[in-house]
């Protein structure tokens, strides 16, 4: 691709560019090495901008883009297709005094996108190429691409991925900066382990925005602007407008050797043990929960074999009669790996029932990952660096078995496998600090009506609140939550009465340096929300 405007060795240096300059742009190359272009013609112009208000026929769309529970109604939705474009955007927004928020794939978890005070929209639809650039030896990817797009254009042209999220429908714009974790995380480490360099439309001391490439060298003076970006959590430093991703130490200029090799194929599984035809009291429910997170600890150091396996025990109300085990594993002994998983996992509790195997290529297993777009949600998260408490397995089963409200579609507890590769980082090389957990949790309520919006919240609350009840109703701050599944109520007094700041939780002795990276990349904190990176107090 070759944008329209473009001041290539300017950009490539790393330079910063003013509203009224010349921003961005970059060559690519297909994966033949032949013409450039990952999709776009070279004479052909990014898309947009485009700018619709109430009273345009796409703003509807625009604004319902994200998660169900809520409908932004900014006065102004921008949808951009090159850094130049979201450049004017934030100086537009800069200059009227208005607040601006960023949407790339629409799955945050939390309503600060659709937040009534955000009066300007940028969306990063229009912005989705993904490519190699020769200049860096990194591929470039854009904000809007989802995950699945990202998998697709990296397999297909030069065999290699990226250990993203199992959702193909997330946007890689949030999910990066956020840590980026996925199936593959175990044998390859999370997505900003292989973030080379980052992109960013910032806002200087004076309101002038501008686009800044800051890359992991050592020499960059931009360097804690990409330190940022490794699990610092979007919405925080300025507009991500492209990644480049290169494995630190990979040699050479052959693309198929700088980032992981995809596997040529892999088995995606899933295998059940219903409440009613296993006849699970709660010896059996918290035993088979149990088994899997021995399994974790077990196999969770890095190069070990079974760090080839990603395996999601999710447990659900009684009412819905489903605990599921499922996930993906990939190499020569897959299917032994996967027989010893489920062995484990069943052992004092019942073989499971409704099992499906599916091996298939790589690329196929990853287009057809969850999609959780057609319900109203609330999400928690925690880590584990041990497997839960006796009280707490009991906290797990009074919850699920408790007479509910049978329009709470769903309430869960998902426990997935973690460590391997992401292990192998120490807490502070990235801004993603949680490296010696084992498991990471995710609590789920899931619903349709919207009448029913404070019910299946609070649900969830007590769920949260009775499984942490020995620390305050919030995980261990050693063992911490993921900053991808963002959750308003740690931030929140009312809720959150433990004496834990919502910002040890999320980022541990990582936040003191995120807030000067805030203070240096935002002084006038025109990016915020409810879990924002916050600048440091005024000193006198």
């Amino acid at each position: 691709m070759t944008m329209s405007g473009v001041n290539r060795r300017q950009l490539l240096r790393g330079a910063t560019v003013a509203a009224s300059g010349v921003v961005g742009g970059l060559s690519l190359q297909t994966p033949a090495g032949a013409a450039e272009g990952t999709g776009r013609a070279d004479c052909a112009p990014p898309l947009g901008p485009v700018k619709a208000g109430p009273d345009d026929s796409r703003y509807a769309y625009l604004v319902r883009r994200g998660q169900k529970r809520w409908v932004g109604t900014p006065d102004q939705v921008w949808v951009v297709g090159s850094t130049e474009q979201v450049v004017a955007a934030v100086q537009e927004a800069v200059d009227s005094g208005r607040r601006v928020a960023v949407r790339s794939g629409g799955h945050c978890a939390e309503g600060w996108v659709d937040d009534p005070a955000v009066r300007v929209l940028i969306d990063m639809s229009g912005m989705t190429q993904v490519g190699y650039d020769p200049a860096r030896r990194a591929f470039a990817v854009e904000p809007g691409a989802t995950l699945g797009e990202v998998y697709r254009r990296l397999v297909l042209g030069w065999g290699v991925t990226i250990p993203a999220g199992w959702c193909p429908g997330v946007g890689a714009g949030g999910h990066i900066c956020g840590g980026g974790y996925g199936v593959l995380s175990r044998a390859m480490g999370l997505v900003v382990d292989h973030l080379y360099a980052v992109e960013v439309v910032v806002v200087d001391a004076d309101g002038r925005a501008r686009a800044v490439v800051a890359t992991r060298e050592a020499s960059d003076p931009n360097r804690e602007l990409w330190w940022g970006h490794t699990g610092g959590g979007g919405g925080n430093f300025g507009v991500v407008t492209r990644y480049w991703l290169r494995t630190p130490g990979a040699e050479g200029t052959d693309p198929g050797q700088l980032l992981p090799r995809a596997p040529k194929s892999a088995i995606a599984f899933s295998a059940q043990w219903p409440w009613q035809a296993l006849d699970l009291d709660k010896t059996k429910f918290t035993r088979l929960i149990r088994n899997h997170m021995d399994w974790c600890e077990r196999n969770s150091a890095v190069g070990a074999p079974a760090t080839r396996l990603y395996a999601d025990l999710t447990v659900g109300r009684k009412a819905n009669d489903l605990n599921l085990a499922s996930g993906q594993v990939f190499g020569a002994d897959a299917a032994d790996l996967l027989e010893d998983y489920l062995s484990a996992v069943g052992a004092g509790v019942g073989a499971p029932v409704n099992v499906v195997k599916t091996e298939q290529p790589w690329l196929a297993a990853a287009l057809d990952g969850p999609n959780s777009d057609s319900y109203r949600l609330k999400i928690k998260s925690g880590y584990l660096r041990k497997g839960f408490s006796d009280a707490q397995l009991s906290a797990i089963y009074e919850n699920l078995t408790r007479e509910q409200d049978p329009t709470l579609l769903f309430g869960s507890v998902g426990i997935a496998s973690y460590g391997g590769r992401i292990s192998a980082v120490a807490p502070d090389a990235t801004a993603f600090p949680h490296r010696d957990a084992v498991m990471r949790v995710q609590y789920t309520a899931a619903w349709a009506a919207a009448d029913r919006d404070a019910a299946q919240v609070d649900w969830l609350r007590r769920l949260y609140r009775e499984i942490y009840a020995d620390t305050h109703g919030v995980p261990d701050p050693k063992d911490g939550a993921y900053i991808n599944y963002p959750d308003d109520d740690l931030a929140d007094p009312a809720v959150n009465t433990s004496g834990v700041p919502w910002s040890t939780l999320y980022f541990k002795d990582n936040y003191p340096r995120l807030r000067k990276v805030k203070a240096a990349w935002d002084p006038k904190n025109i990016f915020s929300h409810t879990l924002g990176v916050e600048p440091p107090k005024a000193t006198h």
